[in-house]
């Protein structure tokens, strides 16, 4: 499997590309193509055709979440495909994958919506729309995982704003994450961790009855968190068995040099390419 970070807040140096307080990645498993979180921009589609990234050859779009930073380059995604369609090229029809609560409205005091800016109804003109509380393989290695149970009691415990005819704030339950089989290994493909990085990873092995890591790559959800909360993800990482972490997006530069006490930490970016 090949992965490419399409878009994160970091670029890395001397490979010139854009970066913005969002996450993409592009995902290439033989015959299967996914595009996992599309970005705050169309830099993602951008960055992609640095690449040599065909993003018209996409199979999949998986959604993380419906947070702005990581949906809002639908709109963009959509103007390219009706761009083609206008000039009569007729693209695959991408599946979207993603947890039913993806689309909902979000309200955060003082500002504006921060979910999606594209209607359900809208994306239904131009994906084939699959929602998954339960966990969905995409192929005999790829799995989306649905809504992520939060049994430990650390993590996953805010919420921000307010979704559509709720009372009760945000705990965001449409957070989700994607994982690989290796042959070395779970490779845990994250947006935000707003389920908590730890409830994930145990997820994970719980669906594929793994409990070796090769990588988990992605946003944490680990900005300025306090020392509890620190302390006791640190000691999760450290009793599993994790090769590597990639940690990025929302992942704070104090958060990675904690992990970094109990795991391998490698930087990520845009224009960060892995095989597995």
């Amino acid at each position: 499997m090949k992965l490419s970070i399409l878009t994160d807040n970091n670029t890395l140096i001397d490979r010139y590309f854009l970066g913005e307080p969002g996450f993409s990645v592009y995902l290439e498993d033989e015959d299967t193509s996914i595009l996992f979180d599309v970005g705050y921009s169309r830099i993602f589609m951008d960055n992609a055709g640095k690449m040599g990234i065909d993003i018209s050859r996409t199979d999949y779009i998986v959604l993380s979440h419906g947070h702005l930073d990581h949906t809002w380059g639908l709109d963009p995604l959509i103007r390219f495909y009706a761009e083609q369609a206008f000039e009569g090229h007729q693209l695959k029809q991408p599946v979207l994958i993603a947890h039913p609560l993806v689309f909902t409205d979000i309200n955060l005091e003082g500002y504006y919506d921060i979910g999606s800016l594209i209607s359900e109804d809208k994306l239904r003109k131009f994906f084939k729309l699959q929602f998954f509380k339960e966990p969905y393989w995409i192929n005999d290695r790829i799995v989306f995982l649905g809504e992520i149970p939060r049994r430990n009691t650390f993590e996953g415990l805010h919420t921000i704003g307010f979704k559509e005819n709720q009372d009760l704030g945000d705990s965001i339950p449409d957070d989700s994450a994607l994982v690989y089989k290796s042959r070395e290994g779970l490779v845990i493909l994250t947006g935000c961790s707003h389920s908590g990085i730890c409830n994930i990873i145990e997820y994970a092995k719980e669906v594929c009855h793994e409990k070796k890591i090769r990588d988990v790559i992605g946003g944490f959800h680990l900005q300025n968190p306090d020392l509890s909360t620190m302390d006791q993800t640190k000691k999760y990482l450290k009793d599993s068995d994790i090769e590597t972490m990639h940690p990025c997006h929302c992942t704070d530069l104090k958060s990675k040099i904690e992990l970094s006490s109990v795991v391998s930490i490698e930087e990520a970016g845009v224009g960060l390419k892995l095989e597995f």
